[in-house]
């Protein structure tokens, strides 16, 4: 793709992941390590032409470990987000970092993801052979158990049975019970320093009103935030019950809308701004070649959340808005009293925003379980390839520069060789 002249909008797409093995310095790094110290904490953000670094993050829960490595990346480089929104695992991703000190974050996210993942299967992998069919059978093998089983402090399966239990009561609504990550939240995020009024990060999280239907955003601008607003955005049904926050009752936002881009682009005050999106479902995939293809690609299909019509949209959002500021300077001043220019101008606005775009891409032996399949190892997988993708992503010096001084937006959508 090309920069248009003719609109003012600059496109730039690259290669995100080489096919090859990764660089020397980077293969001989283990991103679970503790987090490197930048050793300019605020040197780069200090130089960028923009107002503000926000950071959105798509619900997906076990893939959610991709988002912890892309923000380890940006704190190494020291892009630490002035916004974090996110909807389901990305809410509690956004939570540990609106909730610590930049210094600390890292090592909260990893403590977290340590927490929930299960370090074993009981075996060593290696015993069920190498290859793809045999990742493929040890991560059917994890995920069932902790369909069973479910995950230390995170959910836990319902005794007895959500049937057995009267209608009307929370416990028959759901398989899991979500308590145990009240505790967990506690434990990793400081809920004082979110709401804190001077807290350096604001925090956005996305759910959905049970009864109405629609689509809300628990913001640390407006209200206080707590561990239930988190758990809320991440109550997926029929296997997590809903969460019930001054006298309703809320379901995960990945039911509406799994990708935050939307809201924080159309219906929020966003100055000039270089925005990560971090989505851990793809849209782009190949045609099915059985039924657990099929099921696998229903579920990238569902939460990808036409991320890319989004931007689209956006786009043209973008466009309009800086021809209608450009059109009111034209007008004479008369006309521009009137109350249809009047109307025209609070739409118009001329801010200029990089939109990166990181999609994680999963291995062929994943599988529709891979949202819940909470081993320690595919943990792993999924934060180192968070943090690679990420770094080659701000090796491209544009992602940082501000287009058309201030008249652009750029957007950064790294493929796999499309």
């Amino acid at each position: 793709m090309s920069a248009s002249a003719d609109n003012r909008i600059a496109e730039r797409t690259a290669p995100i992941r080489d096919q090859g093995a990764p660089d020397a310095a980077m293969a001989e790094r283990s991103p679970l390590r503790k987090s490197r110290a930048a050793e300019n904490d605020h040197g780069l953000r200090a130089r960028l032409p923009f107002d503000c670094v926000a950071l959105l993050l798509q619900g997906g829960g076990a893939l959610g470990a991709y988002q912890a490595g892309v923000y380890e990346a940006l704190a190494e480089t020291g892009l630490h987000p002035d916004w974090v929104v996110g909807i389901s695992i990305g809410a509690i991703n956004a939570a540990i970092i609106a909730g610590n000190a930049p210094e600390r974050r890292v090592d909260e996210l990893r403590a977290f993801w340590q927490e929930i993942t299960a370090p074993a299967l009981g075996f060593d992998v290696g015993v069920l052979g190498r290859g793809e069919a045999a990742r493929t059978l040890a991560n059917q093998v994890s995920a069932a158990m902790i369909a069973c089983a479910g995950t230390s402090g995170f959910f836990r399966p319902r005794v007895p049975n959500p049937w057995f239990h009267p209608p009307g009561t929370i416990e028959a609504t759901s398989y899991y019970d979500t308590r145990p990550l009240r505790a967990t939240l506690e434990r990793f995020i400081d809920f004082d320093r979110v709401n804190a009024g001077n807290n350096e990060t604001r925090l956005s999280l996305g759910a959905v009103n049970v009864r109405s239907g629609n689509l809300v955003y628990f913001d640390s601008a407006t209200r206080k935030i707590r561990p239930e607003h988190v758990m809320a955005s991440g109550a997926l049904p029929p296997g997590f019950p809903a969460i019930e926050i001054e006298r309703e009752f809320y379901w995960d936002g990945g039911l509406i809308s799994n990708t935050p881009l939307q809201w924080i682009a159309t219906e929020q005050e966003l100055p000039d701004a270089l925005v990560f999106q971090v989505d851990l479902w793809s849209a782009r995939g190949e045609f099915p070649r059985n039924l657990a293809e099929v099921a696998t690609r229903q579920k990238e299909i569902q939460y990808s959340s036409r991320t890319r019509a989004f931007t689209d949209f956006i786009k043209k959002l973008h466009k309009m808005r800086y021809a209608v500021a450009t059109i009111l300077e034209q007008l004479p001043a008369e006309l521009r009293q009137s109350e249809e220019a009047k109307f025209l101008a609070s739409l118009a606005q001329r801010h200029a925003y990089n939109l990166v775009h990181l999609i994680y891409r999963p291995s062929g032996y994943e599988g529709d379980s891979k949202d819940y399949e909470f081993s320690r190892l595919s943990m792993q997988e999924h934060w180192h390839a968070g943090y690679y993708d990420a770094m080659r992503a701000l090796r491209h010096p544009e992602v940082l520069e501000r287009a058309r001084s201030g008249e652009g937006l750029a957007t950064f959508d790294f493929r796999d060789g499309d």
